[in-house]
């Protein structure tokens, strides 16, 4: 089932990028991720930063014909930090949107600030019976370290197929000292559930470090197509370029994955806002057509974007 097929992606443009429009969205629309709501209207979620670098989830809504209009934003988060000590204290950041018996499945990362390294990551879950409202499903994650994986889990992909919870999420294997930097590195593996809260977690790894440059893979986002698999996502550190890029690769089964970076046409621009790196990709479709969402420069610092697949 494996394809060879390029993807040409032509950008579309910036779509939003916040600037001081309330206290809690000073900067950053980071990790997009859409929902259709009717017709062509789409409501895209993201996390910005207050003026402490502590993020919550927001949204804007738009016409996806013209997406550089926008309808409709939060004047409030969907959902913000937790109390002192909790695994969300310092910041929480959306990741997916899953429907599931009639409510929705928001599942986002939690962010606790480190001293011998710089931050923590878990997942937690927040549930919406209207659509509108979100709470959070518990004051502790979902997924965490374990004994088996002691750093920490982040960015994620939930899929319901045949009536299991199927995730995919960002894995760290240890911290390194580059250049006097501590630094993370990271991939991605893969768990299953029956509820979608508890998982079952054997330590697949579903996407692998591709040589010795690779060290940061986040981000991934799975689609299931005529019984293949496929998933975009990001990866950090290649031999000509120190910053993220949008991968690809194909699996039959959901766990052993070949990755098909090559396939996909769509790099920085020579100028402006994503330049420099782009990254989080969020692939959905339309009436027939095939969009991305992603970031820019600076991890969403300059908003995101909207990329259109060419057909043929």
């Amino acid at each position: 089932m494996i394809g060879n097929k390029m993807q040409n992606w032509r950008k579309v443009g910036m779509v939003f990028c916040p600037s001081n429009n309330y206290d809690w969205m000073v900067s950053h629309a980071s990790v997009p991720f859409a929902e259709n709501l009717s017709g062509d209207m789409f409501k895209v979620f993201f996390s910005s930063r207050d003026a402490n670098d502590e993020s919550s989830i927001g949204f804007v809504v738009f016409d996806i014909h013209k997406p550089n209009v926008i309808l409709d934003i939060s004047s409030k988060p969907v959902i913000s930090k937790g109390e002192l000590g909790a695994f969300d204290d310092s910041g929480c950041m959306g990741s997916c949107l899953v429907n599931y018996n009639d409510k929705k499945l928001l599942y986002y990362i939690g962010w606790n600030l480190g001293k011998t390294v710089p931050f923590r990551n878990s997942i937690g879950l927040a549930i919406s019976e209207d659509g509108i409202n979100y709470r959070k499903a518990y004051y502790g994650p979902i997924i965490d370290r374990t004994k088996d994986e002691p750093h920490f889990v982040a960015s994620n992909c939930v899929v319901i197929d045949n009536d299991i919870f199927k995730i995919w999420y960002l894995s760290c294997t240890g911290w390194k000292s580059r250049n006097g930097v501590v630094t993370h590195e990271y991939h991605i593996k893969y768990a299953e559930s029956k509820d979608g809260i508890n998982w079952t977690r054997n330590g697949d790894v579903a996407i692998d470090f591709a040589n010795e440059y690779e060290y940061a893979i986040s981000v991934p986002r799975v689609i299931k197509e005529d019984g293949l698999y496929k998933m975009w996502f990001s990866s950090r550190g290649s031999k000509g370029a120190a910053t993220y890029r949008i991968r690809y690769a194909e699996s039959n089964d959901g766990m052993q994955w070949n990755r098909r970076d090559n396939l996909v046409r769509l790099n920085v621009s020579k100028k402006g806002w994503d330049s420099e790196m782009i990254e989080s990709p969020f692939v959905f479709d339309h009436v027939g057509q095939r969009y991305m969402l992603y970031n820019g420069n600076g991890y969403g610092e300059t908003g995101f974007g909207l990329a259109v697949l060419e057909q043929g």
